[in-house]
């Protein structure tokens, strides 16, 4: 298995605000991805749960160089931008299948159309949508857990749903769709 926080260590320094916030909260998604994951695994369906667990982790690597004082990172880009910048700092140590979950766990998922309408700052648009299990579980484990209140328990799969109604009905309709496969958390 990875040493996740030796990765993570590579840009956050222990002990600062930023690194509290995206351990603490890639713990909590860790803990989540591999718990619903294992309850798939007891029902036979193939799943890489030590990816999962590694994935979960890094998922929010990127944070750092983002404008986000609300979560302690103080860099230069925009926050939509942290799953691609992500990929690219785990891609750049081979960890190629890592930073697809980084690129791809924003939202529900985020389609070419949904960049162009919303003028998001992702060039050349492109659909962003988790395709594998594992990159789906790693997306709908983090929906449950805010990083600007770190203290708070999940979110319920209500609070969740509602988080996400601002981005239209097609995220609701691909969260849901995650819900279908992965079941609520609250039953776990």
């Amino acid at each position: 298995m990875l040493d996740c926080l030796s990765i993570i260590q590579r840009y956050y320094t222990p002990g600062n605000d930023d690194y509290r916030v995206v351990v603490h909260h890639s713990r909590q998604v860790a803990d989540l991805a591999v718990a619903l994951g294992q309850r798939l695994i007891d029902r036979h369906v193939p799943l890489d749960i030590e990816f999962v667990e590694e994935a979960a982790m890094l998922h929010d690597i990127g944070m750092c160089r983002t404008d986000a004082p609300g979560i302690h990172c103080h860099g230069t880009e925009p926050y939509i931008l942290h799953g691609i910048l992500g990929r690219r700092m785990l891609d750049g140590m081979g960890l190629y299948r890592h930073g697809r979950v980084c690129e791809r766990h924003t939202g529900a998922g985020i389609t070419a159309a949904e960049i162009i309408a919303q003028h998001l700052p992702i060039v050349p648009p492109r659909d962003l949508l988790p395709e594998s299990l594992e990159e789906k579980l790693v997306c709908y484990a983090d929906k449950f857990f805010s990083k600007s209140r770190l203290n708070e328990p999940a979110k319920t799969l209500e609070r969740a749903r509602q988080s996400l109604a601002k981005f239209g009905g097609d995220t609701l309709m691909r969260f849901d769709a995650l819900v279908a496969t992965f079941g609520d958390p609250a039953e776990l």
